[in-house]
C-alpha cells in the first residue's frame, strides 16, 4: 500500500505531508507551556529533532501524523494523525495544535479525517488517544470523537514518567457512530 504523499481535505483544513517551512510555527507550538502534556515545552534544537520524527515515520512506516494547514490562511496549525512508535500502547491518532488554532474545533475535524483514513486505508482495528489526566481540552476532543477512557496507560522509556490515560474505540464503534447522525 503506497501512502507517501497522502493529502486529506476537510471543510477547513488540509492534512498534508510535512514541509521545511512548517518548522517555525511547529517550534512555536512546542515552546508553549501547555505542551507539557506531551513532553514539552521544547527548546529550538529539541523541537527540530521532534519535527524530523514525522517525516521519518512516514518514510519508515508509511504513516505518521499529518501537518495540518488551515485552508483559509495557508498557515501550519499543528499535527494530527496516526502514530505508533516502537513500544507504544496502541495504534494512536494523536494531535497537537498551535495556540492560534485552539478553540476552533480543528483537532476534532482533523482527527475525524485521520481516523477515517487509519481505519479505511491502514486497516486499523482500534484507535487510542494517550491523554494526560490533567489535559481537559484533549479529553474533550476524545469525547467528541466518541472514545472512552479505559484507564491508566504507559509509554515506553524515556517517556515512561508521563502520566496518561488511554482513550479508545474500535473500528466498529467508529463506523457505527459515523453512520448514526447526531
Amino acid at each position: 500500500m503506497e501512502t507517501t504523499g497522502v493529502t486529506l481535505q476537510t471543510e477547513r483544513l488540509v492534512l498534508r505531508p510535512w514541509r521545511p517551512e512548517d518548522f517555525p510555527r511547529y517550534a512555536e507550538m512546542f515552546a508553549h507551556p501547555a505542551t507539557s502534556h506531551i513532553g514539552g515545552p521544547l527548546v529550538l534544537g529539541d523541537a527540530w529533532r521532534r519535527f524530523l520524527q514525522m517525516p521519518g515515520a512516514w518514510a519508515m512506516q508509511g504513516f505518521a501524523m499529518f501537518a495540518v494547514e488551515e485552508k483559509r490562511s495557508g498557515l501550519f496549525m499543528g499535527q494530527a494523525g496516526p502514530w505508533q512508535p516502537a513500544g507504544w500502547p496502541g495504534t494512536e491518532i494523536g494531535y497537537a495544535l498551535h495556540p492560534e488554532a485552539w478553540g476552533n474545533g480543528y483537532a476534532t475535524e482533523a482527527c475525524t479525517a485521520a481516523m477515517d483514513w487509519a481505519f479505511d486505508v491502514l486497516g486499523w482495528a482500534e484507535v487510542i488517544h494517550s491523554i494526560d489526566p490533567a489535559n481537559t481540552p484533549s479529553q474533550n476532543v476524545a469525547k467528541r470523537l466518541g472514545a472512552t477512557n479505559t484507564g491508566a496507560g504507559s509509554f515506553p522509556a524515556p517517556l515512561d514518567t508521563l502520566h496518561i490515560d488511554i482513550w479508545r474505540q474500535t473500528s466498529a464503534q467508529w463506523r457505527e457512530r459515523r453512520r448514526t447522525p447526531g
